[in-house]
């Protein structure tokens, strides 16, 4: 683990923030925190942290708000933090542009396997700076992709799952393999995330010539990038 990485934790919980801080500085990352809303945005802003972790209920400005406005500067990771059982908040979280979700209570070693397996997510030496599938061109190094050379938004997930979708190009990927090689994690019951997460990859990419989307979905199997991107 880069020792330099830096976590920002957005959260009003003082006792949570300081306990979260004592356990992930012991796991190697240096911590900073805010405890509502504007200054977590400035700080998400100003100081450039490898990732976010963001609580839903915030005085100030909601964590949807911080995460709308961070997503129209910033691509940085972020994890949200959701009450147990909302389903709603969940799903509006990944539309927005969350990388993840956490329900809360959660336990600190789970958050801390969240956030290594999304600052996972960068080219190792082995891999090549560039690659192109289908008229899709990675840039690994910078985590960028532009499709027929028009650059495209996307989180860290969404890169990672269209990464792994490119890779095998024309073969259907399962949701279990896409959670584990995309998020890092095992796909649990009822678990939308890969499902939200291809929703906001089909409205960047868009629909192919015939109207058809570029990622299919293959009922009971999974999705599938289609040839001819």
């Amino acid at each position: 683990m880069d020792p330099t990485d830096r976590i920002l934790i957005i959260d009003d919980d003082r006792e949570l923030g300081s306990m979260l801080a004592e356990f992930l500085g012991g796991e190697g990352w240096s911590i900073e925190l805010a405890h509502d809303g504007r200054a977590g945005l400035e700080a998400a802003l100003s100081m450039e942290p490898a990732a976010v972790v963001l609580d839903v209920m915030l005085p100030g400005m909601s964590g949807f708000d911080i995460l709308r406005s961070l997503r129209q500067r910033s691509a940085v990771p972020v994890i949200m933090l959701t009450a147990r059982g909302e389903e709603t908040d969940r799903i509006v979280g990944l539309e927005l542009g969350a990388d993840d979700y956490l329900p809360k209570p959660f336990n600190p070693r789970e958050l801390a396997a969240r956030l290594r397996a999304i600052l996972r997510r960068r080219p190792g030496p082995a891999e090549e700076p560039t690659a192109e599938f289908n008229g899709l061109k990675f840039d690994r190094a910078a985590r960028r992709v532009s499709l027929d050379g028009a650059p495209l938004q996307l989180t860290g997930a969404e890169y990672a799952i269209l990464e792994q979708l490119a890779e095998s190009a024309g073969t259907v990927v399962s949701k279990d393999q896409l959670c584990q090689e995309a998020l890092g994690r095992e796909l649990l019951p009822y678990d939308r995330s890969i499902d939200t997460h291809i929703s906001r990859l089909r409205g960047k990419l868009g629909n192919l010539p015939d109207g058809e989307p570029r990622i299919q979905s293959v009922r009971g199997r999974g999705y599938v990038l289609v040839s001819g991107v």
